[in-house]
């Protein structure tokens, strides 16, 4: 075999081994298990946003997003108590009917509960805010932003330095208690939550505000939720 055929068959070899490296970034991303169609399917609003925040980089979004599959998929969600369950759902009741005088209070009243049902339910604990909203993200795709959001509006730019120029006004808080909600709603329900029916929107956001006694019953609430009827006496 002459020299000249030798060199050529080694860069034949160079450049095939060159373009299987520069794919298997690509089809780590694209095509493995958590990727692609896998990880657009799996984080719905979630993917969206990832991309945003890559200004449009889907590759750089997939990576990041199959990065927190890798950490956090094989987190298994703790069925709450039925104690638990009713003393919680009373608790954001509360939330909810103290929104009518003191919104900020009530906000942060989310917030916080929102941290707690998550780590009863077996998530990163809610001092590492950041942790437990990426676990969130791969388990409840659907509905964690409605908890970034009023974790925002219960922690504004600014707060505690004086400024105030970033806090939210009532419209922002409500809006961020009714997205909230319907992840209150997925954590406090049974597990696991791949075996039951997926609410519609409008159940998702229902409240279950109790009806204002007598001082207060021309007031009316600053937020959407349905009300039920009052029962007459």
């Amino acid at each position: 075999m002459s020299t000249g055929v030798i060199i050529a068959l080694i860069v034949i070899v160079i450049v095939a081994v060159l373009a299987v490296v520069a794919t298997v970034p690509t089809l780590r991303t694209r095509g493995g298990a958590h990727g692609g169609r896998g990880l657009k399917h799996r984080f719905g609003p979630e993917y969206d946003r990832a991309v945003a925040r890559h200004d449009g980089d889907v590759n750089a979004a997939e990576r990041e997003l199959d990065a927190l599959v890798q950490r956090h998929g094989g987190l298994r969600e703790r069925p709450l108590e039925a104690a638990d369950r009713e003393r919680f759902q009373a608790r954001w009741r509360a939330a909810q009917e103290r929104f009518v005088d003191s919104p900020r209070e009530a906000v942060a009243d989310a917030d916080h509960l929102l941290a707690e049902v998550a780590g009863a339910r077996g998530f990163p604990d809610g001092a590492e805010h950041d942790e437990q909203l990426a676990a969130l993200s791969v388990h409840h795709a659907n509905h964690v932003h409605g908890y970034r959001r009023v974790h925002g509006a219960a922690h504004p730019p600014g707060k505690g330095d004086g400024r105030d120029s970033g806090a939210p006004g009532t419209e922002d808080m409500r809006t961020a208690m009714v997205e909230a909600r319907a992840l209150f709603d997925e954590l406090v329900g049974s597990v696991p939550e791949q075996s039951k029916p997926q609410p519609q929107p409008q159940q998702q956001v229902e409240a279950q505000t109790q009806a204002r006694d007598s001082s207060r019953a021309g007031r009316r609430l600053p937020w959407n939720f349905p009300r039920h009827q009052a029962k007459e006496s």
